[in-house]
């Protein structure tokens, strides 16, 4: 999605991504760095924030935990300091723990809840203090397709993404005055993701422990239930997000729009 002169389709706008120190998060940043966006690599993990800042041609990493609103201010005001203005947030920030319901340990259900739905509303919260006051901005959370359907084994964040729905539509109702825009993406499942394919915490190995059966079994069966028959990948996400981003989205608001190869259609 490149603009006629050459210049990417978002030249000049200043980015937030959070959660954007590997993974999805990653490549969201470097799409937007792609799209001519300044970038501010938001993460916890800040030596791996700075490493992907480093790489990008106008990026600064910044250290956040976004259930703490001091730190998500900090983070807006760091973009703001650094490159003059805030254009766009990514809400991309997220955890993902999947237990049966009786053997959910209350703590960790809290968890999830606070980062993916709480931290959410701390980043909004903590951009549209600028954006309001300058009238403008752009938010957009990266949901999931577990914001529109119950997912088995997986309350918890099935839970904070409906909310994040829920969120968003306030939130583009309350700032829509103000010239701020408000959307949310609801992907389908990234199956080659470092997310689904790496580390002990794997989504593979908890969803094959949970179900009791095997990663490749648990692979055929979300493809199965795919009509088009194939994983959701990065640059699915990332072209839908380039889109909300830009003014060929400027009739959009309060939106959560699914990337599922069909496999969500509400």
């Amino acid at each position: 999605m490149i603009s006629i002169n050459g210049k990417g389709i978002l030249e000049g706008q200043v980015a937030i991504v959070t959660g954007a120190a590997q993974g999805l998060g990653e490549s969201l940043a470097r799409r937007l760095d792609d799209e001519g966006c300044k970038v501010v690599v938001a993460d916890i993990n800040l030596e791996q924030a700075q490493a992907v800042a480093s790489s990008l041609k106008n990026a600064v990493a910044c250290k956040v935990d976004v259930c703490d609103v001091a730190q998500t201010d900090a983070m807006v005001n760091l973009a703001v300091e650094k490159f003059g203005s805030l254009d766009l947030l990514v809400s991309n920030a997220a955890i993902l723990i999947a237990k049966p319901v009786l053997e959910f340990p209350s703590e960790q259900w809290l968890k999830m809840v606070n980062v993916n739905l709480v931290g959410y509303f701390n980043c909004a919260q903590s951009a549209a203090r600028v954006m309001v006051p300058a009238k403008r901005g752009n938010i957009i959370q990266i949901n999931s397709k577990s914001g529109k359907k119950g997912s088995s084994k997986n309350s918890a964040y099935a839970a904070a993404k409906f909310g994040g729905i829920g969120l968003t539509q306030s939130l583009a109702l309350e700032f829509a005055e103000y010239g701020i825009r408000v959307n949310a993406i609801c992907p389908g499942n990234l199956l080659n993701s470092t997310l689904w394919n790496v580390g002990p915490n794997s989504l593979f190995k908890q969803y094959a422990k949970n179900q009791n059966c095997t990663e490749e079994e648990i692979r055929q069966k979300y493809l199965s239930q795919v009509p088009m028959k194939r994983s959701c990948e990065v640059e699915d996400i990332a072209n839908v997000m380039v889109f909300l981003a830009s003014e060929q989205s400027s009739y959009m608001t309060g939106q959560a729009i699914n990337v599922t190869g069909g496999q969500e259609m509400r």
